[in-house]
Parts: structure tokens; C-alpha cells; sequence
């Protein structure tokens, strides 16, 4: 029986050591497969780190070859600009210590000019002397105020700046002025009126022979249509001797600017026999065939003898193209007055019209007081005769 027990143990031993060896084969070939896998893991991921180094290496070769020469130069270009800030501030500071001396001289120029404030005083003080001693002598002491505050002009830019502290003294002295103006331009009326009348003239302002008026509803013309206005009267062989610009003060507020002349130099018959052969003229470059509002003919086109065709023709006189360029400014205002002498020129916002007046029907309108009116001028021009009166709208919108 203990015999047969040893045997089954024996034979159970041998199993169990059997299945133990069945196991570890298991288990060594498992783990053999598992450092394969692995092998096989770590041979890609040095192929991987193989590609990446290779990548690497190309990126550096590029930086190496392109981004660093590139930032070298951008160095430099940084060091030139640098070095060009550096002298611009070396100029800046040049500059400021430039203007603290400049500052010094304004501060010596203000001491002066308070000392000019003392004797525009004492010309105040002489023009309100000078208003009862007669036109020639108050016209006198006004050049000789406005030859001083011209003086002052042709200063510069800093006299111009420091001309703000002389505005109460300058507004001190401006009621004088206005009143000598207006106290010379009373005698020129005068004299004008005496040029009309046939009166004979015994004072000063002999050498005025006929006025002038100009008024623009816009303000940006008013400039260029002044030019305008004083080169057809120096066309015309006339001199400005007296100017005035008068203000809104008891006017209309959209007439602004206007400006009266008092001319000289021609009389005031010879004018209107030049300005209506300008006139004419002028009206013979309108449309063919046309026909004017007041029922007149308009003029043929002009052909200039003996000019073939498709050759340019010969250039107006000075005096017609300073007419015309008078009238082709006066047509892009939406309205406007222009007056030399005889000649008047009215624009409203839609017809430009021109007339040469008689010396009565000058009298006429200025006492009636429509110089300024275009829309009330426009209409007394229609009244006139037909040889007087010329329609140049469409001569203007197609010139």
C-alpha cells in the first residue's frame, strides 16, 4: 500500500514539474516576443530621430546660409538708423537752443513794440487833431498811419505773431480810421459826382474820374474775382486811386465784402464808347442764330480774315481778355456785381447781363441804391434800351 502511495506521489511530482517546465517555456517565449516588439519599437524611433536630425540639420544649414546673413544686414541697417536718429536729435537740440535765442529777441521785440503802442497813441492823437483840417491833409495822415502798419507786415512771420498783443491798441485806433475813410470817400463821391454833372471840380480828388463797385455772394471767389476786376481796369487804361472794403454792419447778411473804387486816368464818355466795342465783340462769340431774352440778335460768330480755317486765330487784345476773364469769373459766382465806370456787369443765379450806362442813368441807380442788389440791378437793366443791354449767359456757359 506504501509502495502504491510513493508511486502516486512520484507520478504526481513528475506532473507537476511537467506543467512547471510547460510554463516557464511559456513565459520565456512571451517575454522573448515582448524584447522583439520592443526591438523592433526602438529600431522606428531611431529611424525617427535619424529623420528629425536630418530635418534639423537641413533647418540650421538654411539659418545658417540665409537668417543669419539677412539679421546682420538688418543689424547694420538698425545701426545706420540708429545713427541717423542720433544726429537728428543733435539737430533737434540745436534747434530748441536756436529758438530759446529767438524767444530772447521776441521778448526785446514786445519791450519795442510796447513802445510803439505810445506812438500809435500820439498818431491817434494827431488824426483826431487832423479831422477838421481838409481831405488833402487827413488823406496824409492816414497813408502815414498805414504806411506804418504796413511796416509792421513786412515784418515776417514773428512780427505777424507778435502783432496779437497790438489788437486792443489797433481796435482803439480803428474808429478813428473808419472815420477818415469814410470822411475821404465822401469828398470822392463828391468828385465823382461833379465828373458825371459837369460840375466843375476845385478840391483834391480832380484826379478821380469815375467809381467802381465789386460784390460776390461767395466767399471763396472773392480773391480771385479782386484780380480779376483790377486787371480789366488796368486794361483799360485806369488807375485805382482810392480803395474801400465795407463791412456787414447794417447790411444784408449775405453781402459781405463789398468793395467800392474810385478810378482815374480815363473820362468817363471814352469808357463807355470802349467798353460797349468790347461788349460787341464779346457778343459776336455767341451761338449762330441765337437770340438774346430782350428780344436783340445775337452776333455771328466771328471769322478772323484772312485765318484758314482749322488755324488758331490771333489772341484778343489785353483789354478784351481782361473783360472776358472778368465775365467767365463773375459767371461761376451764384451771384455778383461788377461795376467800372459805365460798365455794369450784374450775376444772378441764372442769367449773366452787361450794360453800358449813360452818366444819368448812373445818377439813377446809385440813388436808388440797387448797385448791390443783383436780383433788383438785373431787373433795371432789362429797362434799358436794347443797344445797351447785352445777355451773355450762354456766351459764358459755353465759353
Amino acid at each position: 500500500m506504501t509502495t502504491v502511495i510513493l508511486v502516486v506521489m512520484c507520478v504526481v511530482v513528475g506532473a507537476l514539474e511537467l506543467y512547471a517546465g510547460k510554463q516557464s517555456r511559456d513565459q520565456a517565449n512571451a517575454f522573448t516576443r515582448r524584447i522583439e516588439e520592443l526591438n523592433q519599437q526602438v529600431t522606428k524611433q531611431n529611424g525617427v530621430l535619424v529623420t528629425v536630425g536630418e530635418q534639423l540639420t537641413a533647418e540650421l544649414s538654411r539659418v545658417k546660409q540665409d537668417v543669419l546673413p539677412a539679421l546682420d544686414s538688418r543689424l547694420r541697417q538698425n545701426t545706420g538708423r540708429v545713427e541717423e536718429l542720433a544726429g537728428l536729435v543733435h539737430q533737434a537740440d540745436e534747434f530748441l537752443r536756436t529758438q530759446s535765442g529767438r524767444l530772447h529777441d521776441l521778448e526785446q521785440q514786445r519791450i519795442t513794440l510796447a513802445a510803439l503802442r505810445r506812438k500809435l497813441g500820439e498818431v491817434e492823437t494827431s488824426v483826431r487833431a487832423a479831422t477838421g483840417a481838409g481831405a488833402a491833409a487827413v488823406e496824409g495822415r492816414v497813408d502815414t498811419a498805414l504806411d506804418r502798419l504796413a511796416d509792421l507786415e513786412r515784418g515776417g512771420a514773428e512780427i505777424l505773431e507778435l502783432q496779437r498783443t497790438l489788437t486792443r491798441t489797433l481796435e482803439d485806433v480803428e474808429d478813428v480810421v473808419t472815420e477818415l475813410l469814410q470822411f475821404t470817400e465822401s469828398g470822392l463821391d463828391d468828385s465823382v459826382t461833379a465828373a458825371l454833372t459837369g460840375r466843375p471840380r476845385t478840391d483834391a480828388s480832380a484826379a478821380v474820374t469815375t467809381t467802381g463797385r465789386l460784390w460776390t455772394r461767395d466767399d471763396q471767389l472773392q480773391d480771385i474775382l479782386a484780380d480779376m476786376y483790377e486787371r480789366c481796369v488796368r486794361a483799360n487804361r485806369l488807375g485805382v486811386r482810392f480803395r474801400t472794403a465795407e463791412g456787414t454792419d447794417g447790411q444784408a447778411p449775405d453781402a459781405p465784402g463789398r468793395r467800392r473804387y474810385f478810378l482815374g486816368g480815363q473820362a468817363a464818355d471814352d469808357l463807355a464808347g470802349a467798353f460797349s466795342a468790347l461788349l460787341i465783340s464779346t457778343g459776336a462769340d455767341l451761338p449762330h442764330n441765337g437770340l438774346t431774352q430782350n428780344g436783340g440778335r445775337r452776333g455771328l460768330a466771328r471769322v478772323e480774315p484772312g485765318v484758314p480755317a482749322g488755324v488758331e486765330p490771333p489772341r484778343p487784345p489785353e483789354d478784351e481778355a481782361a473783360l472776358k476773364a472778368l465775365l467767365r469769373t463773375l459767371f461761376e459766382s451764384s451771384g455778383a456785381v461788377a461795376q467800372i465806370g459805365p460798365l455794369l456787369a450784374v450775376r444772378t443765379r441764372d442769367e449773366l447781363v452787361c450794360a453800358v450806362l449813360t452818366a444819368a442813368q448812373s445818377l439813377e441807380l446809385e440813388s436808388d441804391e440797387v448797385f448791390w442788389d443783383p436780383a433788383a440791378a438785373a431787373d433795371r437793366l432789362r429797362r434799358l434800351p436794347a443797344h445797351q443791354l447785352w445777355d451773355l449767359t450762354a456766351w459764358a456757359s459755353t465759353a
